[in-house]
């Protein structure tokens, strides 16, 4: 008597291979390759590390306030500070005095920052 439909089916899928084989060390790989980059980034443009600084949290904190917490580009009030970026109305590039210049940063939302600003960035228009 020939083995019932569903055990030969049970069978077939006994013998494919995961499609989660290997993906944890494809993660692994991947997050060293991002970490290896951005170690990179920091040996390139040092500057990415005033980023971590306490100095740079107090200035930012410091505009958040300054602009009652709310998006530039949009007018969000935002209360989750964690949405909201202190945003290089002119780029840096490295210059120290102009990323440290509380007049040359505003306060704008993740999303704004994330596409105006960084679309504007891309197309080299600066404008606030």
């Amino acid at each position: 008597m020939p083995a019932p439909i569903e055990d030969q089916h049970m069978s077939r899928l006994g013998r494919m291979p995961s499609r989660f084989d290997g993906a944890e060390q494809a993660g692994q790989r991947l997050s060293k390759t991002f970490r290896d980059r951005f170690q990179h980034r920091e040996v390139i443009e040092p500057w990415r590390r005033w980023y971590k600084t306490a100095r740079w949290q107090r200035l930012r904190e410091g505009v958040l306030i300054r602009d009652l917490f709310t998006c530039k580009k949009c007018g969000k009030i935002e209360s989750d500070t964690s949405q909201l970026v202190g945003d290089h109305i002119v780029a840096h590039r490295g210059n120290a005095d102009l990323f440290w210049l509380p007049s040359n940063i505003q306060c704008l939302c993740k999303p704004c920052h994330d596409r105006i600003k960084q679309a504007e960035e891309r197309s080299g228009h600066h404008a606030s």
